[in-house]
Protein backbone atom coordinates (compact mmCIF):
# COMPACT_ATOMS: atom_id res chain seq x y z
CA UNK A 1 0.00 0.00 0.00
CA UNK A 2 1.46 3.27 -0.93
CA UNK A 3 0.99 6.25 1.46
CA UNK A 4 0.49 9.66 0.88
CA UNK A 5 3.42 12.15 1.22
CA UNK A 6 0.93 13.52 4.25
CA UNK A 7 0.63 10.18 5.81
CA UNK A 8 4.05 9.73 5.83
CA UNK A 9 4.92 12.87 8.11
CA UNK A 10 1.49 12.89 10.10
CA UNK A 11 3.56 9.70 11.70
CA UNK A 12 7.05 10.86 11.82
CA UNK A 13 5.75 14.63 13.10
CA UNK A 14 3.91 12.63 16.17
CA UNK A 15 6.95 10.50 16.84
CA UNK A 16 8.99 13.66 17.47
CA UNK A 17 6.34 15.60 18.81
CA UNK A 18 6.12 13.29 21.67
CA UNK A 19 9.30 14.21 24.79
CA UNK A 20 12.28 12.12 25.53
CA UNK A 21 12.03 9.26 28.26
CA UNK A 22 15.22 8.80 30.02
CA UNK A 23 16.01 5.03 30.34
CA UNK A 24 15.62 3.94 33.75
CA UNK A 25 18.82 2.32 35.03
CA UNK A 26 19.34 1.37 38.87
CA UNK A 27 21.07 4.35 40.87
CA UNK A 28 24.95 3.36 41.26
CA UNK A 29 26.11 4.49 44.30
CA UNK A 30 29.08 6.66 44.02
CA UNK A 31 32.32 6.54 46.09
CA UNK A 32 32.53 8.98 49.33
CA UNK A 33 35.98 10.77 49.74
CA UNK A 34 35.51 10.02 53.31
CA UNK A 35 35.18 6.10 52.74
CA UNK A 36 38.45 6.79 50.01
CA UNK A 37 40.33 9.07 53.13
CA UNK A 38 39.61 6.41 55.50
CA UNK A 39 41.15 3.40 53.75
CA UNK A 40 43.86 5.72 52.91
CA UNK A 41 44.43 6.71 56.36
CA UNK A 42 44.53 2.91 57.32
CA UNK A 43 46.58 1.50 54.71
CA UNK A 44 49.61 4.15 55.60
CA UNK A 45 48.58 3.40 59.56
CA UNK A 46 48.95 -0.22 58.19
CA UNK A 47 51.98 0.26 56.33
CA UNK A 48 53.80 2.15 59.89
CA UNK A 49 52.84 -1.64 61.62
CA UNK A 50 51.28 0.96 64.27
CA UNK A 51 48.02 0.57 66.33
CA UNK A 52 44.99 2.61 66.52
CA UNK A 53 45.76 3.18 70.00
CA UNK A 54 49.46 4.27 69.08
CA UNK A 55 48.17 6.64 66.38
CA UNK A 56 45.46 8.17 69.39
CA UNK A 57 48.35 8.94 71.41
CA UNK A 58 50.49 10.69 68.52
CA UNK A 59 48.06 12.00 66.54
CA UNK A 60 46.08 13.30 69.62
CA UNK A 61 42.92 12.33 68.29
CA UNK A 62 40.59 9.28 70.15
CA UNK A 63 40.92 6.15 68.98
CA UNK A 64 37.14 5.69 68.85
CA UNK A 65 37.26 8.90 66.55
CA UNK A 66 40.26 7.57 64.32
CA UNK A 67 38.38 4.24 64.25
CA UNK A 68 35.23 5.94 62.50
CA UNK A 69 37.19 7.69 59.96
CA UNK A 70 39.61 4.96 58.78
CA UNK A 71 35.48 3.23 58.60
CA UNK A 72 34.45 6.14 56.33
CA UNK A 73 31.80 7.21 59.26
CA UNK A 74 32.81 10.55 59.79
CA UNK A 75 34.19 13.14 58.15
CA UNK A 76 37.80 14.75 58.45
CA UNK A 77 38.54 18.32 59.14
CA UNK A 78 41.77 19.76 57.53
CA UNK A 79 43.37 19.92 61.13
CA UNK A 80 42.65 17.29 62.33
CA UNK A 81 43.66 15.30 58.65
CA UNK A 82 46.91 17.43 59.10
CA UNK A 83 47.41 15.96 62.19
CA UNK A 84 46.75 12.72 62.13
CA UNK A 85 49.10 12.74 58.75
CA UNK A 86 52.39 14.19 61.00
CA UNK A 87 52.22 11.51 63.44
CA UNK A 88 52.09 8.75 60.38
CA UNK A 89 54.93 11.01 58.79
CA UNK A 90 53.29 11.36 55.79
CA UNK A 91 52.23 14.61 53.61
CA UNK A 92 47.94 15.48 53.65
CA UNK A 93 49.03 15.06 50.11
CA UNK A 94 49.83 11.87 49.49
CA UNK A 95 47.31 10.78 51.88
CA UNK A 96 44.86 12.99 49.35
CA UNK A 97 46.11 10.96 46.18
CA UNK A 98 46.09 7.63 47.51
CA UNK A 99 42.04 8.60 48.79
CA UNK A 100 41.31 9.84 44.72
CA UNK A 101 43.17 6.82 43.51
CA UNK A 102 41.12 4.37 45.27
CA UNK A 103 37.96 6.86 43.82
CA UNK A 104 39.48 6.82 40.63
CA UNK A 105 39.77 3.10 40.74
CA UNK A 106 35.81 2.23 42.21
CA UNK A 107 34.55 4.97 39.65
CA UNK A 108 36.18 2.82 36.92
CA UNK A 109 34.71 -0.06 37.94
CA UNK A 110 31.41 0.98 38.20
CA UNK A 111 31.61 2.27 34.23
CA UNK A 112 32.57 -1.51 33.59
CA UNK A 113 29.80 -2.43 35.87
CA UNK A 114 27.46 -0.56 33.95
CA UNK A 115 28.51 -1.30 30.43
CA UNK A 116 27.91 -4.72 31.27
CA UNK A 117 24.33 -4.11 31.91
CA UNK A 118 24.09 -2.33 28.99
Amino acid sequence: MIRSLEEVMMKYTAVLDKPAVAPTRKAVPQPLLREALGAALRSFRADKGITLRELAETSRVSPGYLSELERGRKEVSSELLASVCHALETTVADVLIEAAGTMAMRDADLVDVEGALH
